[in-house]
């Protein structure tokens, strides 16, 4: 057996609310399948399970905001053998107790056993706020009747027998939220004050020509409907995830004191919420995608960033993040890295200059400004300039992609 814990959306994230769950249980849920949806400050994201098995218990309520890394749910993995019909939490039922009514849940909802006459009582399951909210008005839990699954005691139910002075709208009535546009941008202050702090960056810039690429896009464009057209966003996101392969000391996570490679590359894309701020979803494996599938992808996982409905893999499996402003018309944005990533890329507006040729003559040229912020603790200026150098490659070779 294990446990679902509230996942981890970025480092800004400190804990998440559970607006809906997609499950119950004795439910079946195989990998990839939505159990749950999570409010954040990026809007609500549709939190996956990473593994087959079937739902135990529901640890915690509709409508309870928890810390990151807080059981929620338990599951009984495939070929798992489960001893109790519905799991109990890691943490004691003292440190429960002793939990003030109005903080964040430390722990997942905990199975009090209450001995009489040398015999314990059937154990009662109970949500850690109805628990603590029963204690406070000194109420039997045993003397209640739960409304949650598995007959498990909601703080409804408490306040319910408590004579309701105090009720709660029940989760069907509820509302999901939208973005608080203030706490956003603190959150994302919060994330790169800290980074700034304590990541060493380095930052390089190269000019590369892009004339002969957006050559090659427009022909191989021009028979198709817009539709099905590749945006140069696309082609930047797959040369990004192609050099990686060469370079893959910036391609993964700082954590622990040390770097840890991911085998896998999953470029996140920084994505505008107008008037709110960003969020960075990533687009999972995008070396192995072909260009335009990679380009469906972009396109899906920007809608569903701006309208909601964004994953939790895509939300917390970003290995690199690439950043542009060139709509904006910016030559040149210079990215601040997003931990526990170790690399962050930024692409300026292409803009027509004058050009030096291979034959030493001047032309207009259309060329971009590229960035590149690295941590100083992983890598230094001459692996981050073979990596520019290889994109520039990769670039002019448009149709190796």
């Amino acid at each position: 057996m294990s446990e679902l814990t509230m996942p981890s959306f970025g480092a800004d994230m400190d804990a998440g609310t559970l607006i809906e769950w997609r499950i119950k249980p004795g439910d079946s849920v195989t990998k990839g399948d939505i159990v749950a949806v999570i409010e954040t400050m990026k809007g609500a994201i549709d939190m996956e399970v990473f593994e087959d098995g079937t739902i135990e218990a529901l640890l915690v309520d509709e409508g309870d905001k928890v810390p990151v890394g807080t059981p929620i749910a338990s599951i009984a993995t495939a070929g798992a053998a489960s001893t109790e019909p519905v799991a109990a939490s890691a943490v004691t039922t003292a440190a429960v107790a002793t939990a003030s009514a109005s903080a964040l849940p430390a722990s997942a909802p905990a199975r009090a056993q209450t001995p009489t006459s040398g015999e314990p009582r059937a154990r009662i399951l109970a949500s850690p706020l109805a628990r603590s909210r029963a204690q406070q008005y000194q109420l039997d839990l045993s003397g209640i009747r739960g409304s949650g699954p598995g007959g498990a005691l909601l703080l409804a139910d408490i306040e319910r027998k408590h004579g309701a002075k105090h009720p709660v709208k029940p989760a069907a009535a509820r509302v999901k939220p939208g973005i608080d546009r203030s706490a956003m941008r603190q959150a994302i202050a919060a994330a790169m004050a800290k980074s700034k702090r304590e990541i060493p960056h380095y930052y390089l810039a190269s000019t590369i020509d892009l004339s002969e690429t957006l050559s090659w896009l427009e022909a191989r464009n021009q028979a198709r409907p817009p539709e099905q057209r590749v945006l140069l966003g696309a082609l930047l996101i797959k040369a990004t995830a192609a050099v990686l392969k060469q370079v893959p000391e910036l391609n993964g996570f700082y954590r622990d004191g040390g770097f840890q490679p991911s085998g896998a590359i999953h470029v996140g894309m920084a994505i505008t919420i107008r008037g709110a701020g960003l969020v960075v979803p990533a687009l999972l494996d995008a070396d192995r995608q072909p260009l335009d599938a990679l380009m469906e992808n972009l396109r899906d996982v920007s809608a569903r960033a701006r309208q909601g409905g964004l994953r939790s893999s895509e939300m917390s499996a970003a290995t690199i993040t690439v950043t542009s402003l060139g709509e904006r018309g910016v030559e040149a944005v210079y990215g601040v890295i997003f931990p526990p990533q170790v690399a962050i890329l930024g692409f300026g507006s292409p803009c027509t200059r004058p050009w030096v040729t291979k034959d030493g003559g001047i032309e207009a040229r259309t060329v971009m400004r590229v960035t590149l912020a690295a941590d100083h603790r992983v890598s230094d200026g001459h692996l981050g300039a073979r990596l520019l150098r290889l994109l520039e490659k990769q670039l002019q070779a448009p149709e190796s992609l």
